[in-house]
């Protein structure tokens, strides 16, 4: 029994109030999983070694270690310059005085480093004594925070055209919350915009290093240094030039309030908004890394200034990591629209 051949069927499709019918170009794009994004591996991988204490056991070891190897340094040098006096007098003596030039260098540097943590503890009290007199709205605890900004700053020469206005206005102010933000907007401002100038320049260096340099654990360096870098400088530049392990000491400070405030992850301000948009399709992953390491470094930036900042954020704006990276970042991997477009997104 052979079959009747079927011919072609024709199936209509209703459109409703004359709407077109949406076709395979109308269908929206397939997101891209987080794991494809960059991530900005080095900038988290130096944030997260530098916030982190180590375990008790492996802090005993190295204080210990350090210790037997001082002490037996000690000895060993004091034995040499016996030896010496023992063999001749003048090669005793000549001993004896570069080991005392040896623990006099030893002492200026030990000075230089307490110097160094006085500067930064300077800064700490001021900025508690601030919060506190902004609490209590104690005007005379407001006086006594402008009277140590005053000194603090007295040998800063680009400061002293503001601290003339401070000091002439400031009798005139009669609240803690007016002599304070009468401080921050002229002591502060300067201070503000040569800190985001350095934000912007280790931004710029790392996205451009992680972007061009191809070797391997060269981005992971470069942004331990230029992090390194940028947050000495901004406690230079807000008053609290430290020592080699002061450095180290706020270094850690920045990264554990990092750590601790939760900023170290992609996926908030600018980010999210460059690492899925329209900017990083068109260029490599390597380029994406750059952009996101570069914007975590804004990040560590924007950190280290709310830390080293002698008082909060009131009456100035903080600074906006979206801003930093568009500054930073303009003309480096894409055109200033495409930047404007991630700022305002934000």
């Amino acid at each position: 029994m052979s079959e009747t051949p079927r011919g072609p069927v024709l199936i209509e499709i209703d459109e409703t109030d004359g709407a077109p019918v949406p076709g395979p170009a109308d269908a929206p794009p397939i997101p891209e999983a987080a794991s494809d994004l960059p991530q900005g591996r080095a900038m988290q991988s130096v944030v997260v070694f530098g916030a982190g204490r180590g375990a008790r056991i492996g802090r005993f070891f190295w204080s210990a270690f350090g210790g037997f190897v001082t002490f037996a340094a000690t000895v060993a040098a004091w034995d040499f310059v016996t030896s010496m006096f023992a063999r001749n007098s003048f090669l005793g003596f000549l001993a004896l005085g570069l080991l005392g030039a040896v623990l006099l260098a030893v002492l200026l540097f030990v000075l230089r480093e307490a110097a160094g943590y006085f500067r930064l503890s300077r800064l700490d009290r001021i900025h508690r004594d601030a919060v506190a007199a902004t609490a209590t709205a104690e005007l005379a605890a407001a006086r006594n925070v402008v009277d140590r900004l005053e000194s603090l700053y007295s040998a800063r020469k680009e400061l002293e055209l503001p601290r003339g206005r401070v000091a002439a206005r400031a009798g005139e102010q009669f609240d803690a919350d007016a002599l304070l933000g009468l401080a921050e907007a002229e002591l502060m401002a300067p201070l503000d915009a040569a800190a985001r100038a350095e934000v912007e320049r280790a931004a710029r260096q790392v996205a451009t290093v992680t972007a061009i340099v191809p070797l391997a654990l060269a981005d992971v360096a470069t942004a331990a240094l230029s992090t390194m870098r940028m947050i000495r400088r901004i406690g230079e530049i807000y008053g609290g030039r430290a020592g080699t392990l002061g450095s180290l000491r706020l270094t850690r400070a920045v990264l554990t309030h990092l750590v601790a405030t939760g900023a170290v992850a992609v996926g908030d301000d600018m980010i999210q908004s460059v690492a899925g948009g329209g900017l990083l399709s068109r260029l490599s992953r390597r380029f994406g890394e750059g952009v996101v390491n570069g914007a975590l470094t804004a990040r560590v930036g924007v950190a280290a200034i709310e830390v080293c900042r002698p008082l909060p954020f009131v009456r100035l704006a903080r600074p906006s990591v979206s801003r930093i990276v568009k500054r930073a970042l303009t003309g480096l991997f894409g055109s200033s629209g495409e930047a404007s477009a991630a700022d305002q997104s934000k």
